[in-house]
């Protein structure tokens, strides 16, 4: 699956909006980035950046952005109201999909060393990527700012992670880590009272309240006569409470700082709670900016197991019910291919196969393309197993007689519904696969050079070519066995749905396999050629098996059934 890094450089540029144009065009002209969002302040002098991409994209669009900054910024006559220490303040990696916090920490190192060593930029690393504790708070690294940094450079021990230590006046210095996505999200009532909505704010933030005696309402404080704070029922959450006259109404803002700690559908429901207790309603939801998809489907599970119903649904459906759920379309539409990152990301140019009717998808497959083809179709066979096999779950969960089974159920269903996705991803792949090899086969080869370069691009597609219909028959091989317990425990009316289920996953793997032979004679490594014939013939044999062992134990049940 296709991995996501947020990126959100911070430039000490306010106000020239020509000269911000010209940064973050250099950062959007690099193949593979989404530029998000520009939010430039001109109190601060400063601009915020949000872009994302994959791994290589993200850090090349970053360096490419570093360095115009580098170009056009000096330092030496700025001022601005926001803390800052260069013309690149701050450029954190942040984790979105299929992405590890050191893998983004990895990617601040990439980009440091080679900001370091080909601007003269000095870098400091912060938060997951900090060498130190003391260099993981940016407040630390940037105490005494810009005007402080030639003096904070003479001492050793703020020696920079990268680059010389040596100042430079026009750029300053840049840190550079790996954090967690930050969420900023608001929660409108239906009062126009800030007081009202700043109560519930102090309640919840992690920061808390000044501690008070219950008896005389006065604060509690320690021996120092400072006040103590007693703490907010929400962790990782910013909060303020204010009101909005575009809105006329007030409104909880917050920032989650961590959504592992605290998603944000708990902190609505939190704000619910808060509000109901002081006899008001929430009216509504809104993000600023864009979130996750991930965070999307978790919201949506946790309402539909509020009411009981089964979470093994489509992702569209899961967002359905998270917009529901928190209003977060009743201010303004909430657009899911706007909204969500991994869905911005979605190529405007391309059309993948799954996204066709059934007749377009046929008549493609009929014309005179070579692809999409039999790889495909196996995909396509294996996802309908899915489907069906996720069908008699969600027929199953919640019906009575079943109790027993509900729980397992459940934990199959999901997995059917996984498997359902991972099909129809491949169900493209395996086209882009065919493509690849194409596009190798066309390199140039007039020079050794390029012959060789040519041969090594044809054998890495080649062998990912076959790699692709391996996954769908490793795959196609766990469907088959949930089909199977899905016949043992699930709504026995719906047994022949697991049989056909059972069927069309074993179509979908004999198909994959002949797909893998089919490539596998361009492959010049035989080490690898026999790993692949190895692998095909255990996952055939095993399917074999399995599906004449779960069939035959359903055709005599319909029988005795339909016998008595």
């Amino acid at each position: 699956m296709q991995k996501i890094v947020e990126c959100v450089p911070n430039f000490s540029e306010g106000h020239d909006l020509a000269l911000i144009e010209q940064i973050t065009s250099a950062i959007a002209q690099v193949e593979g980035v989404t530029l998000l969002d520009v939010d430039p302040g001109a109190d601060t002098n400063r601009t915020v950046v949000t872009f994302v991409g994959g791994p290589e994209a993200t850090v090349e669009a970053a360096f490419q952005g570093i360095k115009r900054a580098a170009e056009l910024i000096d330092m030496s006559n700025h001022t601005g109201a926001h803390a800052r220490m260069g013309a690149t303040d701050v450029c954190p990696f942040i984790p979105v999909s299929n992405m590890t916090m050191e893998e983004c920490a990895e990617l601040s190192r990439i980009l440091g060393k080679r900001v370091g060593e080909e601007l003269n930029i000095p870098v400091y690393l912060y938060e997951y990527s900090a060498a130190t504790s003391e260099r993981e708070n940016l407040a630390n690294i940037r105490a005494g700012e810009y005007e402080g940094l030639s003096e904070k450079m003479k001492d050793p021990h703020w020696k920079p992670d990268f680059g010389k230590a040596e100042f430079n006046a026009r750029s300053g210095a840049t840190v550079m880590g790996a954090r967690k996505f930050l969420i900023a999200y608001n929660v409108n009532l239906n009062t126009r009272d800030t007081k009202k909505a700043t109560d519930i704010a102090l309640e919840i933030r992690e920061a808390g309240r000044n501690a008070r005696d219950p008896k005389t309402n006065k604060f509690i404080r320690d021996e120092n006569g400072t006040p103590i704070k007693r703490p907010g029922t929400l962790k990782a959450v910013k909060a303020v409470g204010w009101y909005i006259d575009e809105y006329n109404m007030a409104q909880i803002s917050m920032n989650l700082v961590d959504m592992e700690v605290t998603p944000f559908h708990i902190a609505f429901d939190e704000v619910v709670k808060q509000a109901d207790l002081r006899g008001l309603r929430v009216s509504g939801s809104e993000l600023v900016g864009l979130i996750p998809l991930t965070a999307m489907l978790d919201a949506g599970k946790y309402y539909l197991k509020k009411q009981n119903s089964s979470t093994a649904v489509s992702n569209a459906e899961l967002i359905r019910i998270a917009i529901q759920s928190m209003g977060l379309n009743e201010i303004a539409p909430f657009n899911p291919q706007e909204r969500i990152i991994e869905y911005q990301l979605g190529s405007k140019d391309e059309k993948n196969l799954v996204d066709m009717g059934v007749t377009e998808f046929v008549d493609e497959l009929a014309s005179d393309s070579p692809a999409p083809g039999g790889g495909s179709v196996s995909a396509l066979a294996s996802a309908m197993a899915a489907g069906l096999t996720n069908m008699v779950g969600v027929l199953t969960f919640g019906k009575k007689g079943y109790q027993d089974n509900w729980d397992e159920i459940e934990v199959l269903s999901n997995q059917a519904q996984s498997l359902k996705d991972t099909f129809l991803f491949l169900v493209d792949e395996d086209t882009r696969s065919f493509n690849n090899v194409m596009a190798a086969m066309r390199l140039p080869k007039k020079s050794s050079e390029q012959q060789s370069a040519r041969q090594q691009a044809l054998q890495d597609a080649t062998i990912y070519s076959a790699e692709v219909p391996l996954k769908v028959m490793q795959h196609s091989l766990e469907i088959m066995k949930l089909a199977g317990r899905m016949a043992e425990i699930g709504n026995q009316n719906s047994l022949s749905d697991a049989g056909v289920a059972v069927l069309q996953a074993r179509a979908g793997l004999e198909g994959a396999a002949l797909n893998v032979l089919i490539n596998i004679p361009g492959i010049d490594d035989k080490k690898i050629v026999s790993e692949f014939e190895k692998e095909v013939d255990q996952l055939q044999t095993e399917s074999s098996s399995m599906a004449e062992k779960i069939l035959s134990s359903m055709t005599t049940k319909l029988k005795s059934d339909s016998n008595s």
